[in-house]
């Protein structure tokens, strides 16, 4: 929801205060919060049914890479403050380890187990 929002604002109440390098920006912080959105409600969705520690590690990552990444391009836009860009590169890590994590989780869900294990 907070992704549509935001972007609605940027395309249509933001375009007269900002130049377009920093709506780009703007559009980029929604993007990768709506993407991920996404990730981590299926994320949650698979966690319900196959509870795994590499998908709670997918969730908390995917959650802090949206408030790190995305929040900082949003505040950098809205603020101008241009030491919050090197923020968002750890939000962008976090992002890197939560697709990790769902990936990691869907490697051991596939794997065939031994018959002792």
């Amino acid at each position: 929801m907070t992704a549509v929002i935001l972007g609605a604002f940027g395309a249509h109440a933001l375009e007269a205060y900002f130049s377009a390098d920093e709506l780009e920006t703007w559009d980029t912080a929604v993007l990768y919060q709506f993407v991920h959105s996404i990730a981590l409600i299926l994320t949650g969705l698979w966690a319900t049914i196959l509870p795994s520690p590499r998908l709670k590690i997918a969730l908390w990552s995917f959650t802090l890479g949206i408030l790190l990444f995305s929040g900082s391009l949003y505040l950098l836009v809205a603020t101008g403050q241009r030491w919050l860009g090197a923020v968002a590169p750890i939000g962008g890590t976090a992002f890197v380890l939560g697709w990790v994590g769902l990936f990691l989780s869907a490697w051991h869900t596939a794997a065939p187990r031994d018959q002792n294990d």
